[in-house]
């Protein structure tokens, strides 16, 4: 009889965290991790940056002795810090400390006037109150295997800095001293780590989807823990999440037979929408939409790049910056449309280039249809704050953008397969079946994104060219599907 593998209890500060978000998410992480989904760009892009906005923080220290993670077992970077401790070093980024099987890297360890003090950098843009439980075990460790931490404190970007000339890491950062907190957080620290460890020597916890799944993170075990839900399912409803989780939790999973009774007005037109397989067109109120554009009509769309470090003269931790445009023109009635496109070099800035471009391109008094306008109108308006001497054209601009989600949010044109929502990712294949983003390399924001910072990272030309190719046919699409749209709108319209 071959013998019952041991349970490991061993945690590292990421599996504990994810025990604190859901017993079951961190026994499938020891045991059976293959259940994983796939990560997303986005979170690989928040992963990469992360660790960007951890090397500029060192600087707030500088001339530490770092202990890398790459190439060393544990019990090496264990040793390294110690002998580094041992030698009077005074600042140590990734310090690394073991106690009773669990396992911490400290950002930055520093030696201050009254002893040793921690920080923990995160990149994002406001403290958030799971960071506390983040570094409370980090203190619980540290301090147990000899280190006295006389001051803990989360670092994280600020807001409201704006890039003059070179990143300053001292006003890039925020830091917030928790110190009373981190001490007052030992007892529960202590606790969780107990429960935890007990129930990584049992079972499987039983435990049920809820709130947790993406509270504060969205966890990758999801598509597992998911898997028995119907397709569509109550979660597809629009509206409010209370509403969907308690219809869940008394057994109404599959969307099809939900009490219409129990939800709210745009749930129930979805339900019914979808029961009756039904196409719900209001043509008077379509042709208020269209009659409220006028010719030239230009329709518009951004690509879009964010980092916790601000790249270029007078951005911010994570403004969003226009690196690609697609604009569609369709000057009078029976003119066919023509295509302007922009896509920035690699490591170029290009924000200039598009004020200028959409300036000179953009006919005067013309209509501007986008999708979901508030995400261009705020382009725009970074545009001005940055150009100045631009200002009044890209007002006119502002002034004339409407939107072509409208019709779409509003119900006026409804196919049961948008499924209460309005992203045009839906509504395109559920209006336009013909036209989709299936056979195109890059499909949704996110990935373009990914995209925009691979070409700039390629050295290959073959690489980079194919990079770009993909990014300029994914934005005309966006574009070429609004003409679509609205070219349809006028069908039904009548």
């Amino acid at each position: 009889m071959t013998a019952k593998k041991k349970p490991s209890t061993n945690l590292s500060k990421t599996l504990f965290m994810k025990g604190l978000q859901c017993h079951k998410a961190l026994y499938l992480e020891k045991y059976q991790p293959e259940l994983k989904g796939e990560m997303g760009a986005d979170l690989k892009l928040r992963v990469a940056g992360g660790l960007e906005a951890g090397n500029y923080a060192k600087d707030l220290f500088p001339g530490g002795i770092d202990v890398p993670y790459e190439g060393m077992t544990y019990d090496d970077q264990v040793a390294m810090t110690r002998n580094e401790l041992v030698k009077g070093t005074k600042t140590i980024y990734e310090a690394t400390f073991s106690h009773d099987g669990i396992f911490v890297k400290v950002d930055i360890l520093h030696k201050g006037s009254k002893g040793w003090e921690m920080y923990e950098v995160k990149a994002a843009n406001d403290y958030k109150e799971h960071y506390l439980n983040d570094i409370s075990l980090q203190y619980h460790v540290a301090t147990e295997a000899g280190v006295p931490i006389k001051k803990a404190s989360i670092v994280y970007m600020n807001r409201d800095y704006v890039r003059r000339g070179a990143i300053e890491p001292k006003k890039l950062f925020v830091i917030d001293e928790i110190t009373a907190q981190v001490r007052d957080n030992q007892a529960f620290i202590r606790a969780r780590l107990d429960q935890v460890r007990k129930m990584l020597r049992g079972d499987s916890p039983k435990i049920d989807i809820g709130l947790q799944c993406t509270d504060p993170y969205e966890c990758d075990f999801m598509n597992h823990c998911w898997e028995h839900l119907p397709c569509p399912s109550v979660f597809d409803l629009c509206g409010s999440s209370k509403i969907k989780w308690a219809l869940y939790y008394e057994g109404h999973h599959d969307m099809a037979k939900l009490p219409l009774d129990r939800l709210e007005p745009k749930q129930r037109f979805q339900l019914e929408a979808f029961i009756g397989k039904e196409q719900r067109i209001n043509s008077t109120g379509i042709r208020q939409f269209l009659d409220s554009l006028s010719y030239p009509l230009c329709f518009l769309d951004f690509e879009t790049f964010e980092h916790p470090l601000p790249p270029f003269e007078g951005t911010r931790p994570y403004q969003k910056i226009p690196f690609q445009y697609s604009l569609h023109l369709i000057e009078q009635k029976e003119s066919k449309p023509k295509h302007y496109e922009y896509l920035v070099d690699p490591g170029q800035d290009p924000r200039e280039e598009i004020a200028r471009g959409l300036i000179e391109q953009i006919p005067a008094n013309a209509s501007i249809l986008v999708y979901h306008k508030s995400f261009e109108i705020g382009i725009m308006k970074n545009l001005k704050e940055w150009f100045p001497k631009y200002a009044g054209k890209l007002d006119e601009i502002i002034d004339n953008i409407r939107d072509l989600k409208d019709p779409f949010s509003q119900r006026l044109a409804y196919h049961w397969k948008m499924q209460g929502s309005a992203s045009l990712k839906v509504v395109l294949p559920a209006f336009i079946p013909e036209m989709t983003y299936e056979d195109l390399e890059i499909t949704e924001g996110g990935a373009a994104q990914a995209a925009y910072f691979d070409m700039c990272e390629a050295s290959v030309p073959k690489e980079l060219k194919r990079i770009r190719k993909a990014l300029l046919k994914y934005c005309k699409q966006d574009t070429l599907a609004m003409v679509k749209l609205w070219r349809m709108l006028q069908k039904l319209a009548n």
